[in-house]
């Protein structure tokens, strides 16, 4: 039987849902009821997801022991969801908040809530797909980026809620800072918690930090701060002019940057952000086609410099033009643990990073 060829582009309902999932007039009402604040679609263990209007309902989830998780969440209130949200169903409510008339109220402060979930295992299979398309090494210890790919939906969820200062449609991921306390076997289970801070001023916007932590039987073995821009286009930053950039470094590799990057990556990491995925959902957003996850080019990076990269350390880039796709790229690395990702042509900088 012929194999049926792949569209070169997703459907609408693809576009908004990821893979496979249509809206359908419960998932409207679902989404007007999260909004409104009064209970979502379903409590645990009912099939369903967990609605945002729970998520911040602390004696909802909230457990007797859940003390330990204190220290690590700033002294946040922990809530306890009962297992991974489905990170298709908050990009769809983030998509429909967006439409006038859909989008919730935004509140001016930080959520005062974490967010934890328990075990989380490692899906070997997902693992090695993960490998293949970001270029590491099949091998059981997980590569510094992939606990950022299990927690994200828990990430998301915190960022998708209706009340959240930055609104996930059109957030910009300007920087991404991991630690690696010790290697993580793909045999151990993690616990993740999740929270926001340091929401400040940007020339275009507003910025916050979110925290990803990651840990096996109590002791943190990974953490992850991703910094986010949320834009007001009402202001008026200060922007650089091609022709203004320093010379790119001279890089020791070349790299072809696929068309199918963006939506390889989404299967793998669960990101289905359609500005990556779709030339509609880029175009909707501002971008002639769609651009590369910037967790992918610094999980590419990650890969190229992992032979020399001991157990524990810091991995920190800043994102900063985005790589459309298809594109060629050049990697280069630095005596003092620097190394960057350059648009091979033009030498306009597209990452910058430091592993100390």
């Amino acid at each position: 039987m012929a194999q049926r060829e792949e569209p070169d582009d997703l459907t609408v309902h693809e576009l908004i849902d990821g893979p496979t999932e249509a809206i359908s007039p419960r998932d409207l009402a679902a989404v007007r009821t999260d909004r409104d604040g009064a209970a979502g679609n379903g409590a645990a263990g009912n099939g369903h997801d967990i609605s945002v209007a729970e998520t911040h309902d602390l004696s909802a989830y909230a457990t007797q022991d859940l003390s330990a998780h204190a220290a690590r969440t700033a002294g946040r209130a922990p809530v306890e969801l009962p297992r991974m949200p489905a990170s298709g169903p908050l990009y769809r409510r983030a998509v429909l908040g967006a439409l006038p008339g859909m989008g919730g109220q935004r509140s001016g402060d930080l959520p005062d809530a974490a967010l934890a979930v328990r075990g989380v295992p490692v899906d070997r299979a997902r693992l090695a797909d993960y490998d293949r398309v970001c270029g590491f090494r099949l091998t059981d210890e997980l590569p510094g980026t992939y606990p950022h790919v299990m927690g994200f939906p828990l990430a998301l969820r915190l960022i998708s809620a209706p009340d959240f200062p930055i609104p996930l449609a059109g957030v910009v991921h300007v920087g991404n800072r991991i630690t690696v306390r010790r290697p993580v076997d793909a045999g151990e289970t993690l616990d993740f918690t999740t929270y926001a801070e340091n929401l400040r001023p940007h020339p275009r916007g507003r910025q916050l930090d979110v925290v990803l932590v990651g840990s096996v039987d109590g002791e943190e073995v990974w953490r992850g701060v991703s910094t986010y821009l949320g834009r007001d286009r009402s202001a008026t930053g200060d922007r650089k002019r091609q022709g203004e950039w320093a010379p790119a470094p001279a890089g020791p590799a070349l790299w072809r940057v696929g068309p199918r990057v963006g939506r390889d990556y989404a299967r793998v990491s669960g990101d289905h952000n359609p500005i990556h995925t779709s030339r509609i959902g880029a175009r909707l957003l501002g971008f002639p086609r769609p651009i590369a996850h910037g967790m992918w080019s610094k999980a590419r990076c990650l890969a190229a410099l992992a032979p020399r990269l001991p157990g524990a350390y810091t991995v920190e880039v800043a994102f900063k033009l985005p790589i459309p796709l298809p594109s060629t790229v050049s990697f280069s690395t630095m005596p003092d643990g620097g190394f960057a990702l350059h648009d091979a042509r033009t030498g306009r900088p597209h990452l910058t990073g430091r592993i100390t």
